[in-house]
């Protein structure tokens, strides 16, 4: 199998034979010249549109899916369909490519998706003369040969009865092309009648888009302002806001003042109330005080007047107590005086100096007569106190 550019688009379904009768093939001889080039003759119907991706394959005889071609070539496409002449066509296939064998080959157009179009009769690559040279074989050889025409009469028949099914085919798909021209006639001329209509509608939409435009330049300008407005206002916005936040915070802080101020007026009401009962305490501690002081100065001055009444009794007896020695004294000095023993002095009734320094030099208690040393006076004092309790 030779390919001659890149390989063409294939299908791997099986034999349809419904749509052979879209490509005709023309002027397809019984056999051709090994070693020359072949020219494939062909005609599109009506009904087929060629396409860009389309080919002309070579197929042996008995082939089941477009990918069993043997060579192949593209196809050109045609200038203008609606031209007769433009449906036929023709493409050449170069020697190099061909088979070297004797089997039976046919042409087969295939479409862009491996869809086969149209298929030719069979033919062979054979010598011209070949029918004029002596051909010597064996008796086996006669009834292969012999069995091969049997299968090429058989597929040759099977081809006939393809071919008059074509040929229905290709008259039926006629009289359906007819019917499809004649609604075509009719889309057509609904189409114009539409196309009339959407030119009336365009004409309409734009006299409508061009309002449009003058409706939506004013609405831009208008827009415009409205958006300086807004900004505007936004900024004033943005300053009551702020305002709105200081006052908010003034409120609270008065709010939280306010509180603290309760706080200190409850703390201040607690501890005036606490000052209150305190000074009630003092007032109370004082006159507690007073009380105590005046009984304390009362027991003070009691116990100063019974001090006072002790020395007075204790001057009193001293004084009675000197009285007394006074009148001693003045008693012994009226008697004659007499030599001291001691001093050879003069002394009355046998008593000296040194006896009177003695004697005033000792404190007599004026009660008992108990005598005390004058160094010895407070004892003197304490001993005459004792008497008077």
């Amino acid at each position: 199998m030779e390919q001659t550019t890149e390989d063409p688009p294939t299908s791997a379904v099986l034999l349809d034979h419904c749509h052979f009768s879209q490509v005709i093939f023309n002027s397809v001889e019984k056999f051709y010249v090994p070693g020359g080039d072949i020219t494939c003759y062909y005609t599109l119907t009506q009904h087929f549109i060629p396409r860009r991706k389309d080919w002309i394959g070579i197929f042996r005889v008995g082939w089941k899916t477009t990918r069993e071609y043997y060579t192949f070539m593209w196809v050109t496409l045609p200038i203008d369909l609606n031209k007769e002449s433009a449906r036929q066509l023709e493409v050449q296939f170069k020697a190099y490519y061909l088979p070297k064998d004797d089997e039976y080959y046919q042409f087969c157009y295939v479409d862009q998706d491996g869809v086969v179009r149209g298929a030719s009769i069979p033919f062979q690559f054979r010598p011209e003369n070949e029918e004029d040279i002596l051909v010597v074989t064996t008796q086996g050889e006669v009834e292969e040969i012999e069995q091969h025409n049997k299968e090429l009469c058989k597929e040759n028949q099977e081809l006939k009865d393809t071919c008059v099914s074509l040929q229905k085919q290709n008259s039926d798909m006629q009289a359906e092309l007819q019917r499809k021209q004649e609604e075509l006639e009719t889309l057509q001329s609904i189409n114009k009648k539409l196309e009339q209509k959407v030119k009336e509608q365009k004409d309409c939409w734009e006299t409508e888009l061009l309002q449009l435009k003058e409706h939506n330049q004013k609405m831009s300008s208008e827009n415009e302002k409205m958006g300086v407005r807004v900004d505007q206002l936004q900024v004033q916005l943005s300053t009551q806001e702020k305002e709105m936040e200081k006052l908010l915070q003034g409120d609270q802080d008065k709010t939280e003042q306010l509180e603290h101020l309760k706080k200190e007026n409850g703390q201040l009401f607690l501890s005036l109330t606490e000052q209150r009962e305190h000074q009630k305490k003092l007032e109370q501690t004082v006159e507690e005080m007073k009380q105590k002081e005046a009984t304390a100065m009362k027991k003070h001055l009691e116990k100063r007047t019974l001090n006072l009444s002790r020395r007075l009794s204790e001057n009193k007896i001293m004084c009675d107590a000197l009285q007394r020695e006074k009148e001693r004294m003045e008693r012994e000095n009226d008697l004659p005086f007499k030599k001291c023993p001691n001093c050879l002095s003069d002394c009355a009734d046998d008593v000296c100096e040194h006896v009177l320094e003695q004697q005033t030099l000792c404190l007599n208690c004026p009660i008992c007569d108990k005598s005390f040393p004058a160094r010895e006076k407070q004892i003197f004092e304490d001993h005459v106190f004792c008497h008077s309790l």
